[in-house]
């Protein structure tokens, strides 16, 4: 831990860096996702708008996946009526101290239909709900939904931490398929996240203390206001808003010298930061185990010409087993 200060990394690719502001009470992460999530959709070529919002719900979940403990794991889910029916992230921490988290993501969408789509972000999803699933270990899984609202799903993450955990929470991101002199173009996404925990009650229902957000919602405004420390959220918030792209993208401002710049008066405090991997945890074993259990008329109908095929979706890995290989059948 250390007060923030110009590093001698010039991007902070591929890693999540949390920071806290000590004058103000906010705490935070700023992300770089460059080979990371490249990777990811690369593999899939999907279109630069489901990329784009891809993009952004992976960078969304890195940011709030890296205060996981060692071995849990957090995920995203939006699915919508639209042209994209499927969002879905992971977040795995690391399974031991000094090792990188591993990122994972995916968008479903019908490719025949989509070539004549002109929405982009949030609005490809539609009519939907927003899905948080916090994995800990062999216990039982967390989760929490919400409706999807808002301009992007940066703001229905907002919405989602306000409603639903009562922590006011602001996000800056961006994403772009840029070039740099003497590298092949390719995808890069950074982002920062503030929160603040006021030391109040709930709102009272009614009356000027009602939520003020569209539906009844109660926003991250709402939240600090339960406090007495609203001014505080408001002076984060407003020089947060004020970050350019090219800033949380990188790769020439490094992520202390960005949290100097926005919070040079703050007293910004950073911590060591988290490396940031794309992987995956498809496992042919698992599978193999998981189709063991179904019996042989199942196995069969499942079966072309004594195989049975899958793929993975994360990472386009390709499995087959024949019938005669899966204790299943005989």
């Amino acid at each position: 831990m250390s007060n923030a200060s110009p590093s001698e990394t010039v991007s902070g690719s591929d890693t999540v860096l949390p920071f806290q502001l000590d004058r103000l009470d906010v705490r935070g992460r700023v992300a770089r996702l460059d080979g990371s999530i490249d990777a990811i959709l690369r593999q899939h070529d999907y279109p630069p708008a489901i990329s784009g919002l891809l993009a952004e719900a992976t960078l969304l979940t890195v940011l709030i996946g890296q205060t996981m403990k060692l071995r849990d794991r957090f995920s995203i889910q939006a699915r919508g009526k639209g042209p994209v029916t499927l969002i879905a992230t992971d977040y795995f921490a690391p399974k031991e101290e000094g090792e990188p988290a591993r990122i994972r993501a995916y968008a479903g969408y019908d490719k025949d239909t989509f070539v004549d789509v002109n929405a982009e972000g949030i609005a490809l999803l539609g009519e939907g709900v927003l899905g948080v699933t916090i994995h800990q270990g062999q216990g039982q899984p967390y989760q929490g939904i919400t409706p999807l609202t808002g301009a992007s799903l940066a703001e229905c993450m907002e919405l989602y931490f306000a409603q639903s955990e009562q922590i006011a929470t602001r996000f800056a991101v961006a994403s772009a398929f840029s070039s740099e002199p003497g590298k092949e173009p390719g995808w890069r996404a950074g982002g920062i996240v503030i929160q603040h925990l006021p030391k109040a009650s709930p709102l009272m229902a009614g009356g000027e203390d009602a939520p003020s957000g569209e539906g009844g919602m109660m926003t991250a405004e709402d939240i600090a206001a339960m406090g007495e420390t609203a001014d505080d959220w408001t002076t984060a918030a407003t020089k947060l808003a004020t970050v350019e792209a090219h800033e949380l993208l990188g790769p020439h401002v490094a992520p202390d010298t960005l949290l100097l710049r926005l919070f040079h008066e703050d007293a910004p405090r950073v911590y060591d930061p988290q490396a940031v991997e794309f992987g995956c945890t498809c496992d042919p074993s698992a599978l193999r185990e998981l189709l063991s259990t179904y019996g042989e008329d199942t196995l069969v109908e499942m079966a072309e010409n004594g195989h049975i095929s899958a793929d993975c979706q994360f990472c386009g890995s390709h499995f087959e087993f024949a019938l005669g290989d899966l204790s299943g059948s005989s």
